[in-house]
């Protein structure tokens, strides 16, 4: 297996990645992360409702989404495919206040469909992610 293969990334992708970003790291299901500022709040955990502000751009910069107002924050419970793969496992990796820079390959974000019109297909994307609050999921009641 080739090593870009294993990284997730395209060679120039994998090759921009270290240029760009040469403090983020990869983790065990190949997205990128790289820790802009510590949180000490509550750890995300599968199934709280969490709350973040982000940007998203392609890997030449261009900026496709962001939701930056902190009076309206991006809220959706974790572990109900509501967002990419890339999203799920970095806040899963975060605590409140914390924001880290996410780069995701295309297989943990739109795939090799992309998302019309502003992703095009086999894209990674970076996002910085700033994790606002955490939710805890509520114990069902029987």
């Amino acid at each position: 297996m080739a090593s870009a293969q294993r990284e997730k990334l395209p060679p120039r992708d994998l090759a921009i990645v270290k240029r760009e970003f040469p403090n983020a790291e990869r983790t065990s299901t190949g997205l990128w992360t790289e820790l802009l500022r510590a949180g000490d709040g509550a750890q995300a955990n599968r199934g709280d409702t969490v709350s973040v502000l982000f940007k998203g751009s392609l890997l030449d910069g261009t900026v496709f989404d962001e939701m930056q107002d902190a009076t309206k924050p991006f809220t959706f419970q974790l572990d109900r495919k509501k967002v990419i793969d890339g999203w799920e496992y970095g806040l899963l990796m975060m605590r409140e206040g914390e924001k880290r820079l996410l780069i995701v390959p295309y297989e943990l974000g739109y795939g090799t469909r992309g998302r019309s019109p502003d992703i095009p297909r086999m894209a990674t994307l970076v996002f910085e992610v700033e994790l606002l609050k955490v939710e805890p999921r509520q114990p069902l009641v029987y």
